[in-house]
């Protein structure tokens, strides 16, 4: 079984986190969150794995290294330009067979039963499947009483269903995306469903998911990553802190990072090789790998 992770986003509404690190190797509780996406698919079968990359590519492709270090093959396709979520899935079409394969984002975390979507997929005979579930503030798809996609909509509302960016297509589909430039698969879908092709929808229920796209959404994941590990405290390889430090509701201290005494972390995340200088206290917040945390004469960190 193949599949595909789509990482070469810009990662807008992440800034300025986005800014020198590419969203696909932002760390949730200290691992990169293609990390995750690379086995949660290695233990649903998949045996090989292409990833698409843009923003920061050289970052990506540096850290796959052409699958080596997860014990698969992983492929990487860098777009010179940004083709979009078609355009990117259209751009692969050499790397796919005759079976259906899989298309996820990179920026969720989940356990959904993927095994039991792909199954449904190629039970349906529909050209594509998306796994759907009930979240509120995302709900925005109408499925019938044949689990057939009936309108994807910019609207939201009850009756309605979210996406959990993750697809089942058949190669066919692939015939339906424009051969060249950007293009959105969600446009994809819905001219098939205005022509009377069927869409399929996997309803997903009782399973964990969320969005890392955006500031919060981000902090939440690693605040509830802290929950299933049932420790509130994490701190990386090699992470060097003073017996003064002080770690206070939650905290995530990344790998190599140096905390000097008296300092303080509470609510936060600091990424791999951060350095907190003594007496700094950093609550609320997230320090990135690509500063030193400093306090100046008026105690404004900087």
């Amino acid at each position: 079984m193949k599949a595909m992770i789509l990482a070469a986003g810009l990662g807008t509404r992440l800034r300025p986190l986005t800014d020198k690190k590419p969203k696909a190797l932002m760390p949730v509780a200290n691992m990169p969150i293609i990390d995750r996406a690379i086995g949660y698919l290695k233990d649903h079968g998949v045996t090989r794995i292409i990833v698409n990359a843009h923003h920061h590519s050289r970052q990506i492709l540096d850290h796959l290294q052409g699958g080596r270090p997860f014990g698969i093959e992983i492929e990487s396709r860098v777009e010179p330009e940004i083709l979009g979520t078609g355009g990117g899935i259209k751009n692969t079409s050499d790397f796919w067979d005759d079976v259906p394969f899989i298309v996820m984002n990179s920026d969720i975390l989940t356990d959904i039963n993927l095994s039991r979507a792909y199954e449904y997929h190629q039970k349906s005979g529909v050209p594509a499947t998306l796994v759907l579930h009930d979240c509120a503030p995302f709900n925005q798809i109408q499925t019938d009483d044949h689990h057939h996609i009936t309108e994807i909509s910019s609207n939201r509302g009850p009756g309605r269903l979210a996406f959990t960016g993750i697809h089942i297509l058949d190669p066919a589909i692939l015939s339906f995306i424009p051969d060249t430039g950007f293009s959105n698969i969600i446009d994809c879908y819905r001219k098939l469903i205005s022509s009377g092709e069927p869409i399929g929808g996997f309803l997903s229920e009782g399973h964990y998911w969320h969005d890392i796209g955006t500031v919060a959404g981000y902090t939440e994941a690693n605040r509830e990553l802290l929950g299933l590990l049932q420790d509130p405290f994490l701190v990386g390889p090699g992470g060097r802190l003073d017996a003064s430090v002080r770690l206070e509701d939650w905290a995530i201290v990344g790998e190599n990072a140096h905390l000097e005494s008296d300092v303080e972390i509470r609510r936060s995340i600091l990424w791999e090789g951060v350095k907190v200088e003594k007496g700094v206290k950093i609550i609320d917040s997230i320090a990135t790998s690509f500063r030193e945390v400093k306090q100046d004469l008026n105690g404004q960190i900087t």
